[in-house]
């Protein structure tokens, strides 16, 4: 009798898939954000650290201890009315390679009237022939605040390791008022160390980022662009619809890193998460 031996490799990789689901929502409460409502599931986990004053912390934890292909995570925040909220992750999140199926992380943010949310995650390094396939869904008000900053990184140059193959597939869509105001798909696959290496691309660039502002405006963008002599890398900045935008690119993750902490402190002119200083 002869035994499909991919088959059942395959089928006992399917099984073995990480789940994991985070939704939870903050309120205004005495003068102080709280935590409200929260659901956890599968190998995703949030922590609240410490009481605070005013706004509340939130850090994300995937004790999955990474994510491979086949995997899924699906995040759901929300910021009540007048409430304030900041998350970040315990980590760098590592994208590992996908033998069959693209990871899938879902990440919805919803922010009510005169609330704030800063969504600022560690960076996402990807492994060689890493796959995954991101959506990001926005909600706010129109006098809601919000600070978002996503990092993506091909490959860990330091310690050699580049990205030559694989699929990284980002969805952004942003509403305003129930207004859609930024929409953006961004794609690369196949040979990523290729495409990269191309001038129009990333100049060889193997980190990129994004800082999304809300609000901004021209004021804004004029102080950030009095930091550009300090900055390691490229960055480019503008303001339309309302909002602000930083893009970064760099040849080197630690460069983007700190040119995104340049940005983030001249944009909210607060602490950033104690994290994000190790």
């Amino acid at each position: 009798m002869r035994i499909d031996t991919t088959s059942a490799s395959s089928a006992t990789f399917a099984a073995n898939r990480a789940r994991g689901a985070v939704s939870f929502d903050v309120h205004h409460k005495d003068g102080a954000t709280r935590r409200r409502h929260l659901h956890e599931s599968g190998s995703l986990r949030v922590r609240f650290p410490s009481p605070e004053t005013e706004g509340l912390s939130a850090v994300m934890v995937n004790t999955a201890g990474g994510i491979a292909g086949g995997d899924r995570f699906d995040i759901d925040i929300a910021t009540r009315e007048g409430s304030r909220l900041t998350v970040t992750s315990a980590a760098a999140e590592k994208i590992y390679r996908a033998e069959d199926a693209a990871a899938r992380l879902n990440i919805t943010l919803r922010a009510e009237a005169r609330s704030h949310l800063a969504w600022l995650p560690q960076e996402t390094i990807l492994f060689d022939r890493a796959r995954i396939l991101r959506r990001i869904e926005i909600d706010l008000a129109d006098d809601a605040s919000l600070l978002l900053c996503e990092i993506a990184v091909f490959g860990r140059a330091a310690m050699g390791e580049r990205m030559r193959q694989g699929e990284f597939s980002d969805r952004w869509r942003m509403r305003r008022g129930g207004r859609l105001v930024f929409a953006e798909n961004i794609c690369l696959d196949g040979d990523i160390g290729e495409k990269l290496a191309r001038t129009a691309v990333a100049k060889g660039g193997v980190a990129i980022g994004t800082a999304l502002i809300v609000p901004g405006d021209e004021v804004l963008v004029q102080r950030i662009r009095e930091l550009s002599q300090t900055f390691g890398g490229e960055v480019g900045v503008s303001a339309w619809n309302g909002f602000a935008m930083a893009r970064f690119c760099a040849q080197d993750a630690a460069l983007l890193r700190a040119d995104m902490m340049a940005v983030l402190g001249c944009a909210c002119g607060s602490a950033l998460p104690r994290l994000w200083l190790n």
